[in-house]
């Protein structure tokens, strides 16, 4: 297998970026979904509120096309240019198309900071102001936010971080069995008791050499998988990214979607919205059972719970609307046989949340690197985060 695309996207819910090569972080790749927008609803008494905005209601954010200009080396003069496409519109030389340049790290000094909530993880963002919220407002209509997640975090909620999920958090297979510690110790304790008194410096030598052992054993016992042996897996971080750092699908599984539409029409993959896509996989759907993947020959991803699905899929990328015949019934057409995770079952499950080791931290991952599995389960994840309703 092999790493067939990476998309990046700067601002959430809004297009994608299609990069040659990204850098990983524990947080996710390196700039994306830094950038959301939020609705501004006024309420009956004149009081304005924020509304978090998704694609699946809000498919009308399917038309702005976003692209990076990376900064230069030691500078931040990196931008996201945004670009304004209306339905029906392709001409790129129409005065309907419009552009805008958000800079990819602003300055924060003197923003006012706001509170956004998303699956009830919470964390604060920088109101970027009206120079970007009013360019935004008026191509969609109504009055929006453009919101900077700066140096803020979130945190991962339920069993998602590899340390609470049900496949990463088993004790590393230990040096010798817990039995072999018992026999170490009752060692020990006949060689204290029962040494002839001539023999007690060679005792206490062996003694010191057993106990050693043993408190070692001990330790790595106690020693989480993914975390030093002085300490567990530090508390995993994301930014508006839903639930994890990464989404992970395979091309395989795409094709399989694909031919259950009618005639010709193959389905856009760029509608789950991942950030990895993976070529090469035998069977549709084999990646519910993987449990960690190798990039090269250094790069360990963790994958941890399934992706569960809504209206997203059906999206017109064209309209900016619900899709229409097949292209709109994607989603239902998963629910056939995709509702596969005991902790969703009325969603269905494609593609699925990844996690970074840690060693791997700042490494780059480029499209055609070598993928392999380097473990499986045998039975699929239970999807459990707080708030899901089923």
């Amino acid at each position: 297998m092999e790493i067939r695309q990476l998309y990046i996207y700067p601002i959430k819910s809004l297009r994608e970026v299609a990069v040659p090569e990204a850098v990983l972080t524990s947080t996710g790749f390196e700039y994306d979904r830094r950038f959301m927008l939020l609705k501004v609803n006024q309420g009956d008494d004149g009081v304005e509120t924020l509304q978090n905005m998704h694609i699946p209601h809000f498919p009308e954010m399917s038309l702005f096309l976003t692209d990076i200009v990376f900064p230069t080396e030691g500078e931040t003069n990196g931008k996201i240019i945004v670009t304004y496409r209306p339905p029906g519109v392709n001409d790129n030389g129409n005065s309907q198309i419009k552009t805008l340049e958000v800079p990819l790290e602003p300055d924060v000094q003197g923003l006012e900071e706001l509170t956004v909530t998303m699956h009830q993880s919470p964390t604060r963002g920088y109101h970027m102001g009206s120079k970007y919220n009013d360019w935004f407002s008026q191509c969609f209509g109504y009055k929006v936010v453009l919101v900077y997640l700066g140096p803020h975090w979130r945190r991962v909620l339920g069993s998602f971080p590899p340390g609470k999920s049900q496949i990463h958090r088993e004790l590393v297979t230990p040096l010798v069995s817990k039995r072999s510690v018992a026999v170490l110790a009752l060692l020990s304790l006949l060689l204290n008791v029962g040494v002839p008194l001539g023999q007690k410096e060679i005792s206490s030598f062996i003694l010191l050499i057993l106990v050693t052992t043993t408190v070692a054993v001990l330790v790595t016992l106690g020693a989480n998988r993914y975390g030093a042996v002085t300490g567990k897996r530090k508390e995993e971080r994301i930014t508006f990214a839903d639930t994890a750092p990464y989404l992970m699908i395979s091309e395989t599984s795409v094709d399989n979607v694909s031919a259950r539409l009618a005639g010709d029409m193959a389905m856009d993959l760029r509608k789950t919205r991942p950030n990895i896509v993976i070529s090469g996989a035998r069977t549709a759907f084999e990646e519910d059972f993987w449990a960690e993947l190798m990039v090269g020959e250094n790069i360990r991803l963790l994958l941890t719970a399934n992706c569960i699905r809504c209206q997203s899929l059906n999206v017109d990328y064209m309209t900016g609307k619900m899709g229409s015949g097949d292209s709109g019934n994607i989603l239902k057409k998963l629910m056939k046989d995709r509702r596969v995770d005991k902790g969703a079952r009325f969603s269905p499950v494609f593609g699925r949340y990844v996690f970074l080791d840690r060693n791997c931290e700042n490494a780059s991952i480029r499209v055609g690197e070598e993928v392999t599995v380097s473990r499986r389960v045998e039975e699929r994840t239970t999807y459990d985060w707080p708030g899901l309703t089923n």
